[in-house]
């Protein structure tokens, strides 16, 4: 892989991540605008290394909050802290069951569904406008709202359907604080990358070649420090109700996507 390639890749990345665009939305439109070839077989590795790295960034961002639920779990007392962390687990469930039983029909959807992917930003577009005009509260993630946030989050596995921008909109609709919303949406998928990341290791799916290395490397950082970025400018936006920005731009994207589907 080339330098300049695992730099893009790694920006694009760590800023789609937090961003409410959908990674996996641009990297399938990147692919159709530089063809299959440009994604290296050793791919796999390189998208496991450039997760590895945002979940990271987010608990650097994170860290105060996560050092405060870790303390709260080793008092060993139905406390905030362990009560946000079970909220974390109960938004995984939609997520992990998706991904469980449905793994094989979803990676049939990553194959330059060009249409797909334009229609889905169109559905993150409208989200992103509602959660924009929802007023702000200052009510924390119930239970059940954890629940309904992790099947936004299943949905997002969608190419086209923006992770970040599903769970915010959804949490904000659902009335929640928009800072605490954008909070629970990044701390509730570090447990799944990770999950993800442990599987494929487990599973043996990765390759690595040493020559990748640096590669590998400045993906990662250039991945790590976007990632650091976008997290921390994506709470602002969310507090400031600026998030219609975004919506414009998905439009703009999936209704390209869809005119360039149809034509070719």
């Amino acid at each position: 892989m080339e330098i300049i390639d695992a730099i893009i890749l790694g920006i694009i990345q760590g800023l789609t991540e937090f961003l409410p665009v959908s990674s996996s939305g641009h990297l399938e439109l990147g692919k159709a605008i530089l063809g299959d070839n440009s994604i290296p077989e050793e791919s796999l590795m390189f998208t496991v290394v450039l997760h590895f790295a945002t979940a990271l960034s987010t608990i650097i961002v994170f860290r105060k909050d996560i050092l405060d639920i870790i303390k709260g779990i080793l008092k060993f007392e139905w406390n905030e802290d362990l009560q946000f962390l079970s909220k974390i687990v109960i938004s995984m469930i939609p997520a992990v069951v998706v991904g469980v039983f449905f793994e094989e029909q979803l990676e049939q959807l990553f194959s330059g569904n060009i249409l797909l992917v334009g229609c889905m930003l169109i559905v993150t577009a409208i989200l992103l406008f509602f959660a924009d005009k929802a007023k702000n509260t200052n009510k924390k993630v119930s239970f059940s709202n954890a629940f309904i946030i992790g099947i936004s989050q299943a949905i997002a596995m969608l190419p086209g359907i923006s992770r970040s921008g599903a769970t915010i909109s959804t949490s904000v609709l659902l009335g929640n604080d928009k800072t605490k919303a954008a909070r629970f949406s990044f701390l509730m998928v570090v447990p799944l990358i990770f999950g993800k990341i442990a599987k494929d290791v487990v599973g043996g799916e990765l390759t690595y070649d040493a020559s990748n290395f640096t590669a590998l490397s400045i993906g990662f950082i250039a991945a790590f420090v976007s990632g650091l970025f976008a997290c921390t400018w994506m709470i602002k936006l969310v507090k400031q109700s600026k998030l219609s920005y975004f919506a414009f731009y998905c439009i703009i994207v999936g209704v390209i996507a869809i005119i360039w589907s149809t034509a070719s």
